[in-house]
């Protein structure tokens, strides 16, 4: 399998995160999963972050905490931050 390919739970996030965010020059099938979400890649900045979190939270049931020792590496791409997901989301 490709990579860079997403998986349905990633593409679910990545539409969630370009609809959250206004950002129309990306279209979610083309994030790539391994990519960074702050700073280089996919560009956000720490208030994209915080809107990110505040959505997912709404969306999928997971609670996401400023205070977390593991944003680093749970926002450190799609594909952390939809393992996360993945582990956290109440059913």
């Amino acid at each position: 399998p490709d990579p860079r390919a997403l998986s349905a739970d990633e593409l679910e996030l990545a539409r969630l995160i370009v609809g959250t965010l206004n950002i129309e020059d990306t279209r979610p099938e083309e994030i790539d999963p391994e990519a960074p979400l702050y700073g280089e890649g996919l560009g956000l900045d720490s208030i994209d972050i915080l809107e990110v979190a505040l959505a997912v939270s709404k969306h999928f049931g997971v609670q996401l905490r400023a205070d977390n020792e593991n944003n680093i590496a749970i926002f450190r791409s799609l594909r952390s931050l939809a393992d996360f997901v993945a582990a956290n989301r109440s059913a």
